[in-house]
């Protein structure tokens, strides 16, 4: 089980969904979305969450180059990066010669096409010795690299991503307190990650919707069970 409330803005929210009980947080670095973050402030939210020792701050990154990712990751103490644009596995390659000990999960949108363009991605990385983390699945919405509140397909994506070799499921894409335990239940993921889903307003946390999403989810990863994601 692994949940993460994504885009979050400031200090104050860091910490109120930390002691919700959140696995990880996202600071997201992508300049054209109302979630952005700065590198000053993520590396305050940074400092105090590992005071804490209980959650992760992740970094989201959109079509970054890898020293910008690298270097914005060191500068703010982030030790796990989440790649959600177009990037290409050469970037991974580069990434990971540059700030080797960051943990990368790969962002996907999955559409019409289904798995086949991410086990094709993933077998590229595999012949640059590149080793993801996880794979976050979100809905493809042409424009946008996410946060629209749209959901995935749940029963396609749950028996395709069951039949491939790839990393650790986390299942994001529209996921709120009232969907979140079906979502799980039928997509069986390692793990989940909202941001819209419990807001106020792009970028402003409704507490209220939080602490009811991570008891929703709490309950549903108790009842299917340990899942790595590919069961």
């Amino acid at each position: 089980m692994w949940i993460k409330i994504c885009g979050i803005r400031d200090v104050q929210t860091a910490e109120a969904v930390a002691k919700l009980g959140a696995d990880a947080i996202g600071l997201n670095f992508y300049a054209k979305t109302p979630r952005f973050v700065d590198v000053e402030t993520a590396s305050d939210v940074v400092s105090r969450l590992h005071l804490r020792g209980q959650i992760e701050p992740i970094g989201l990154f959109v079509n970054h180059s890898a020293e910008q990712i690298a270097t914005t990751c060191r500068q703010s103490g982030i030790r796990t990066a989440q790649i959600h644009g177009d990037e290409p596995p050469e970037l991974l390659a580069e990434l990971k010669t540059l700030y080797p000990e960051l943990r990368v999960i790969r962002a996907f949108r999955f559409g019409e096409e289904g798995l086949q363009p991410l086990n094709q991605y993933m077998r590229q990385c595999e012949e640059l010795a590149v080793e993801t983390w996880a794979c976050l699945i979100d809905a493809h919405v042409k424009g946008s690299y996410g946060g629209t509140g749209t959901t995935v397909a749940w029963n396609k994506l749950q028996k395709e991503y069951a039949a491939s070799n790839l990393p650790p499921l986390i299942l994001a894409g529209g996921l709120d307190a009232d969907n979140v335990a079906e979502a799980i239940e039928t997509v069986r993921p390692w793990g989940i990650d909202t941001a819209s889903g419990v807001e106020i307003s792009p970028g402003e946390k409704d507490f209220i919707k939080v602490e009811q999403f991570i008891n929703n989810a709490t309950k549903a990863f108790a009842k299917i069970g340990p899942t790595d994601g590919n069961d």
